[in-house]
């Protein structure tokens, strides 16, 4: 029942929590590179508000922060904090009744990550890896999956770690619906567990998750989960290769057709097909879509969660230079799910919360792929160098200046100084 009578301070439509089993993070890196800069966010959230986006550089423009391109990654745990959204029907959804005192302390968080990691940079530069994590998750949809793991490894000059950026598509439902602890659940397990080994910020970036479950479950499922994980992000990082200092980014903004709620998805398909609730006005019809090429990859923004299908359609193609391409799921907005035709037209849970219709999926992967398009500078023809330390700042069109909250060599403690 809703707290009509104020019992809880932060809940509303939902119960509260009972307490913090690990800390909700905000993990950050900014990324320089001639007139590229980007500050990436990995957030123990279930989703992204874009309105956190929005004010966020409207904080960091005041601060002399301003031009900065935004990637807000939200990890998909669903037992992270609630109440922070500005959309009543996400709140009565998924994550309640909006609070001040809750989205006030999330925002502060993410100012004071973005802050740090920018006063932090140093020279840096960026390699990748991949390697396969299998047997951790089903296909909700009784389809193949993508069990490839892909990381980037962020150096200083003497091959000092900065940061690790991992991917990887699951849902952070290991702990489900009866767990009432704030964690990050599996995805948190293993950024811990990275940033032990490592000493440095450990950012997952979720991967095409809309069909992705985890199969191990509760908290014994959490560690063997995130075990896996770590352990693969490991071998990811160990192998990496293809050091470099170029960035590009591209951004762009994807229309989406009326959203609509098709109640026979919603009703395992006894509804007739006609009967649909309009949304508009209740659910955004646009989106922003940003495209990054680091480290030999290429990264694309999903506002919400892609099927498996789809992501290997965005994943396949690859822009001049570009050696893997990488799905940045959940990340500067959360529009629900995005499907493939015929997983849209199979009455389901996912189908139900997938708002823009059975084309919807297919454009916002056009959109991905247009946006990694626009990624044109010939990286496969400038050769890669090693970065010399010069007791100077280095020339801002040869270089790439990377930081991770506290990784400028103050100490293990002080390089794992994470926003809370």
């Amino acid at each position: 029942m809703p707290d009509v009578f104020g019992r809880h301070e932060s809940a509303f439509w939902f119960r509260p929590s009972l307490g913090v089993h690990d800390p909700f993070t905000i993990r950050s890196l900014v990324l320089e590179s001639g007139s590229a800069r980007l500050l990436w966010l990995a957030v123990d959230l279930v989703g992204i508000d874009p309105t956190l986006v929005s004010e966020l550089r409207e904080r960091l423009a005041r601060h002399g922060l301003g031009g900065l391109s935004v990637i807000a990654s939200a990890s998909h745990t669903h037992s992270g904090p609630g109440a922070y959204g500005d959309s009543a029907l996400f709140g009565f959804l998924a994550v309640d009744r909006r609070s001040a005192v809750v989205r006030e302390r999330i925002l502060g968080g993410l100012e004071r990550a973005a802050r740090e990691a920018d006063e932090r940079k140093a020279p840096a530069s960026v390699a990748w890896g991949r390697t396969e994590v299998t047997d951790i998750a089903d296909s909700r949809l009784q389809e193949a999956l993508d069990p490839e793991l892909g990381v980037l490894k962020v150096t200083r000059p003497d091959g000092s770690p900065v940061a690790i950026v991992w991917n990887y598509a699951i849902h952070g439902t290991a702990l489900g619906r009866d767990n009432f602890l704030l964690s990050g659940d599996l995805m948190g397990e293993a950024s811990a567990r990275l940033e032990r080994q490592l000493g440095v910020p450990a950012l997952f970036v979720n991967g095409a998750v809309g069909d992705v479950s985890p199969r191990p479950r509760g908290w014994p499922g959490v560690k063997v989960a995130g075990e896996a994980l770590a352990l693969g992000a490991m071998r990811a990082w160990a192998t990496a290769g293809g050091g470099t200092d170029d960035l590009e980014i591209a951004q762009s903004r994807v229309a989406l057709p009326e959203p609509t709620a098709a109640l026979r998805n919603c009703a395992r398909g006894w509804a007739p097909g006609w009967m649909i609730l309009g949304l508009s006005g209740a659910v955004p019809s646009s989106s922003e879509i940003v495209a990054v090429s680091v480290g030999r990859t290429a990264w694309v923004t999903i506002p919400g969660e892609l099927d498996t299908r789809l992501g290997m359609q965005v994943k396949a193609p690859r822009p001049d230079g570009v050696e893997h391409v990488f799905i940045a799921g959940v990340s500067n907005d959360y529009l629900g799910y995005f499907l493939a035709p015929e997983n849209y037209r199979r009455p389901s849970y996912v189908a139900c919360a997938s708002l823009y219709g059975e084309r919807g999926g297919e454009i916002v992967r056009d959109a991905a792929l247009a946006a990694l398009n626009q990624l044109t500078r010939p990286r496969a023809r400038r050769a890669s160098r090693p970065l010399e330390r010069t007791g100077r700042r280095a020339d801002r069109d040869q270089t790439m200046t990377a930081v991770a909250p506290g990784g400028d060599g103050a100490g293990r403690d002080a390089a794992l100084r994470r926003a809370r």
